[in-house]
């Protein structure tokens, strides 16, 4: 790898350092290339990528970030999963670790805050954006419906007395 390729891993390492809501770190020793395939295509699947890369460089990359005290998760064969949504990563990460044990969560940062092994678990407990969203737009919902039922409700009892009436008449 030339000078200007290692420049280019820099430069790309950190723009994911800076821009991913959450990174992860893991030691993949022993990974065989289709495991691997499938915890990227997991990760894929949420829009979280995984990266592998030299720790040296990657140090390089970290150095003036918020989150440069993951300096020391990079040691041994690291490689690192990252997302712009902070939880889908740790979620995936946390579940291909789970079925699979060759690969082993060290940590990670999200923003400036570095996290250890049980931070990274913690955070892939988290509900995700999506959910969150979802959970707000059920709140926000909730309270236009029953008032929509409320004022509904006067003209369905008006017409179920005039029913009535006239079951009445016609009896």
């Amino acid at each position: 790898m030339d000078r200007a390729q290692k420049e280019a891993v820099i430069e790309e390492l950190g723009q994911i350092f800076t821009d991913s809501g959450a990174v992860v770190v893991c030691h993949y020793t022993g990974l065989s290339v289709a495991e691997m395939q499938d915890y990227r295509a997991r990760m894929r699947d949420v829009g979280a990528s995984v990266r592998v890369a030299k720790n040296r460089l990657a140090k390089i990359a970290l150095e003036g970030k918020p989150c440069e005290g993951m300096k020391d998760l990079l040691t041994g064969q690291t490689v690192i999963g990252y997302a712009e949504d902070p939880v889908s990563a740790a979620k995936v990460t946390e579940a291909y670790a789970k079925d699979n044990d060759k690969l082993v969560v060290l940590g990670g940062a999200m923003g400036d805050t570095v996290l250890d092994r049980a931070g990274v678990s913690t955070l892939s407990k988290m509900p995700s954006r999506e959910e969150i969203i979802a959970s707000i737009a059920g709140c926000i919902g909730s309270p236009a419906a029953n008032i929509a039922s409320a004022i509904g409700a006067p003209a369905s009892d008006i017409a179920g007395v005039l029913s009535t009436l006239e079951d009445r008449e016609s009896a």
